[in-house]
């Protein structure tokens, strides 16, 4: 428990209360906003992975989790860096323990940069090549964190050329109601067709008029002008 101290006193050092004050406003922390509660320290992400650098290697399981625990916004996301890091450098047990754990704290992995900057590296990892229940299981939740774990994930299997389940999730959050799961699905959609340009158009051939204007934006962003135009205008064929 003393490297969790020291950590602790390492966060202390690096924390900037006007960057907090900003960041508590950027992730929506006010009463009834999705981020309600969390409690910023204002230490950047270049910062954290340093840290996460820096103690992974000693920290056990059970030490991260107790900064899983916590309502500070920073001290998650530097367990999560640790978590990935561990996965990186493990076995196959060491693997499997780790998408373990973090399934099991969803309810901890509560914002977006926090899913962002880990599922794709534990949870779509671990599911590459393996059966995909899992991740239908999140893309179904009535959590939203936990849709966006689904969606977020399967950027491992688009790196892969692998685009089948991010097509499927992406019909199944169609509907969703969130703004963040909007930009997700928006954001994989784009990053296949970067590989794949068909089969985004496909896609969009047969969802573009009923996906939510984010997500189409998002999808579209890299597209000609021309076509982007159609495509918001509801005109294209």
């Amino acid at each position: 428990m003393a490297l969790v101290e020291n950590l602790k006193k390492d966060f202390s050092k690096l924390a900037n209360p006007n960057k907090a004050k900003i960041l508590r406003g950027f992730f929506k922390t006010g009463k009834g906003e999705y981020g309600e509660g969390d409690i910023f320290l204002g230490i950047v992400v270049p910062e954290q992975r340093k840290l996460a650098q820096k103690y992974f290697s000693s920290l056990t399981i059970e030490e991260i989790q107790e900064l899983l625990n916590t309502n500070i916004h920073e001290y998650r996301l530097t367990a999560l860096l640790m978590l990935v890091n561990q996965y990186k450098n493990g076995n196959e047990q060491v693997k499997d323990k780790i998408f373990r754990l973090y399934l099991k704290n969803t309810k901890n992995i509560n914002n977006w940069d926090l899913v962002d900057l880990s599922a794709r590296d534990i949870i779509g990892n671990y599911l590459f090549d393996k059966e995909k229940n899992t991740l239908y299981n999140l893309a179904n939740s009535h959590h939203l964190w936990e849709r966006r774990i689904a969606i977020i994930s399967t950027s491992e299997f688009i790196r892969h050329n692998k685009f089948e389940d991010t097509i499927k999730i992406s019909e199944i959050l169609l509907k969703d109601k969130h703004d963040l799961i909007h930009k997700a699905v928006g954001w994989m959609l784009r990053e296949v067709g970067k590989r794949d340009i068909k089969i985004l158009k496909s896609f969009l051939s047969n969802h573009y008029k009923v996906m939510p204007r984010t997500m189409l934006r998002y999808a579209i962003e890299k597209l000609p002008e021309k076509e982007r135009k159609a495509y918001l205008n509801g005109e294209k064929r």
